[in-house]
């Protein structure tokens, strides 16, 4: 990080900031050793995979939440308790629904003592500011979802606070209203009309962050963590189609993509009965991994993770999990933003139906979950076995949500490959025939 020069005007400060839940062998660290530095004068991007813990990191600069391990320092001095000089736009508008737009600006005026006639002052000139004038006795339901967010920052503009903090606050819009409200948010901003220091942004877009920051922090999860700092050193306005842009959304790309490693995902727990949290299963639904198979295959086997995404019309969230997917099961490698497919890939997309699935079948069967499903279901009477046996086990290794998402996963890709099958009517796993342990000995004995 670069700190040459700023020592004076550090807004805040987090120093191995970390948040874990739960104890033992149920602790789940949600991020863990998180340095970072937000000036005066910036505008700064919080930017990963949902799971790597922005959101986490917001509530803790807010004082909303206290951190595990490390310190938070608002201008050198720890910060005890809320922050009062930051308030949080939130990705849902959070209005409410009996006040008119002045009322509900003057929420966290009247919270804090504002006399009448001043919070009444105040609303109104932030409604003008945001470009509401002439709703101020409009209801939120009389209201668009962008018209709604921008009671949103009037109410959280209305204390005057120093930091800003936006965790996703254009998600829930639709692509033109948040574009809109981007552009009005950023005229504001570098007109310096905004009655505040600095903004920190959590999001999962990159176009957004690379438009609107001039610092990005990448993040990456399990637990959640500092990648790397990119400077965004582009003049406002800026434009998408403009080569620099491009070729700095390509570079973010890359970090938050990582690499393929020279020898990927070494099979780690090689007891028969264990999950093994050594190898998460990406969250990615077959149609994902397939269609960036064949889409891969139809481009040259290469391409760009940028436009991958922006032909595929995938979200961040969508595309790295199909990106993790392909890379597990070797049918793709990444390097410096580009993904490449192998021999494998080649061969999944030119396949038929069910010889895609013997492919599949071939490379999920060696992973630790399915190594573990595998036998433990092949041990059972009948070859059966309830859904709460299989969670109870990954609970002691991932949070409850997580542990629900991992079977899901696992369900999901393991009755497309015709591994198993599950009884919805009685919530059981249980062993297609082509899986009974005379069909598949050889699987078995190589697992133990």
């Amino acid at each position: 990080m670069n700190t040459t020069n700023h020592t004076n005007n550090v807004l805040v400060e987090l120093r191995g900031i970390g948040k874990f839940y739960g104890r033992g062998q149920r602790e789940t660290r949600a991020v863990e050793n998180v340095s970072f530095q937000i000036r005066d004068g910036e505008f700064v991007a919080l930017l990963g995979p949902s799971g790597c813990g922005k959101s986490t990191l917001l509530r803790i600069i807010t004082g909303l939440m206290p951190p595990s391990a490390g310190e938070v320092l608002y201008r050198g001095k720890p910060l005890r308790g809320v922050n009062e000089h930051a308030t949080i736009v939130f990705q849902t508008f959070a209005l409410f629904p009996w006040l008119t737009v002045e009322a509900n600006v003057q929420v966290a005026l009247q919270a804090r003592g504002v006399a009448p006639a001043e919070r009444r002052a105040r609303a109104l000139k932030l409604i003008d500011l945001v470009g509401l004038d002439g709703f101020e006795s409009a209801y939120p339901r009389e209201l668009s979802g962008g018209m709604r967010q921008k009671v949103g920052f009037a109410r959280a503009l209305a204390v005057e606070p120093e930091l800003l903090c936006l965790d996703e606050p254009f998600s829930a819009l639709d692509v033109l209203s948040a574009e809109s409200l981007r552009g009005e948010l950023m005229e504001l901003w570098t007109s310096h009309t905004l009655p505040t220091r600095a903004i920190l942004l959590v999001s999962h877009n990159i176009e957004e962050a690379v438009l609107m920051a001039d610092r990005i922090i990448v993040m990456d999860k399990d637990p959640g963590r500092v990648v790397t700092e990119i400077q965004v050193a582009l003049p406002q306005p800026r434009h998408r189609k403009e080569i620099h842009f491009l070729a700095l959304v390509d570079r973010v790309y890359a970090a938050v993509a990582g690499e393929t490693p020279v020898e990927p995902y070494v099979r780690m727990g090689t007891a028969p009965n264990e999950p093994g949290k050594t190898e998460m299963l990406p969250h990615a639904p077959i149609s994902a991994i397939a269609g960036l198979v064949e889409y891969l295959a139809e481009e040259g086997k290469r391409a760009d993770l940028y436009y991958v995404g922006e032909k595929l019309s995938m979200e961040l969230d969508e595309l790295l999990p199909a990106v993790e997917a392909v890379e597990l099961l070797e049918m793709a490698t990444v390097t410096g933003g580009d993904i490449a497919l192998t021999a494998l890939g080649g061969t999944f997309a030119a396949a038929t139906i069910l010889a895609r699935k013997e492919i599949f079948a071939q490379h999920i069967r060696p992973l630790p979950m399915f190594r573990w499903i595998m036998n433990e279901l092949q041990r059972a009477e009948q070859h059966r076995l309830p859904l709460d046996f299989f969670l109870n086990v990954l609970e002691s290794e991932f949070t409850a949500k997580e542990a629900e998402r991992q079977f899901n996963t696992a369900i999901n890709w393991g009755r497309y490959a015709e591994l198993f099958e599950f009884d919805d009517d009685r919530d059981e796993l249980y062993l297609t025939n082509g899986s009974t342990p005379a069909a598949v000995g050889g699987s078995t004995a190589s697992a133990k």
